[in-house]
């Protein structure tokens, strides 16, 4: 048997989601919004998450479109960085 020789490219998770604070240095919170289905009622409702995102030069500002990657942890809280800010 051989061992699988085929590269594998490890698929990493991107969102996008409105700033809502860059008090913190080189670190902002992203507000991602996501609709879901109510299971028994069938009624569409929205969920929000906030993720710490990492900013290395503090260019995401409140209210900013930012699209935003996986990474390795940066910090206890961090394990997202800064793709691109968005229009």
């Amino acid at each position: 048997m051989q061992a699988n020789t085929a590269k594998t490219k490890k698929v990493t998770r991107t969102f996008t989601g409105v700033v809502t604070s860059d008090k913190m240095s080189k670190t902002v919170v992203v507000q991602v919004d996501r609709t879901v289905m109510h299971p028994k009622y069938q009624k569409r409702y929205v969920r929000s998450q906030k993720y710490k995102v990492h900013d290395e030069l503090n260019e995401a500002h409140v209210g900013d479109v930012v699209t935003f990657a996986e990474c390795r942890p940066i910090s206890r809280d961090k394990r997202w960085r800064l793709v691109k800010k968005n229009a």
